[in-house]
């Protein structure tokens, strides 16, 4: 399946141990990963401003993860569907990226469940459906 990882799903996955790092080492291993510039520019800002981590470290988490994904350009939604404009970024590179689902921690896009055909999961969630499938 392709799988959209959301912004908080692969910072946790780095700076923890915990159920996203599995679940981002999961996905590489079994799924295809798709990102976008805007994912990968959003995680090196939020590793530097929020976590404090060098900027070259957090390049070369970007470099990383655009080695493991497959980076889309996805076009504008035809409409805004989130209050934060950046959840629909995160579901137009879904749409772009003919993804089955998103995996976030984001409670905005968890309540939606579902868009355009994209399932969207939370970290457990998702796991849950793995381990179940």
């Amino acid at each position: 399946m392709r799988i959209l990882l959301d912004t908080n799903v692969i910072i946790a996955a780095f700076i923890s141990r915990g159920v996203c790092h599995q679940l981002l080492e999961h996905c590489i291993t079994h799924h295809e990963l798709v990102t976008s510039e805007f994912v990968l520019d959003e995680v090196r800002e939020k590793l530097v401003q929020k976590f404090k981590y060098p900027p070259e470290v957090a390049a070369e988490v970007a470099m990383l993860l655009r080695s493991r994904m497959e980076v889309v350009t996805p076009a504008p939604l035809a409409e805004q569907v989130c209050r934060d404009a950046d959840d629909d970024n995160i579901l137009a590179a879904a749409v772009a990226g003919n993804c089955g689902c998103v995996v976030t921690g984001d409670k905005a896009l968890l309540t939606l469940s579902q868009f355009q055909g994209v399932d969207i999961f939370s970290p457990a969630d998702f796991q849950m459906r793995e381990s179940s499938g």
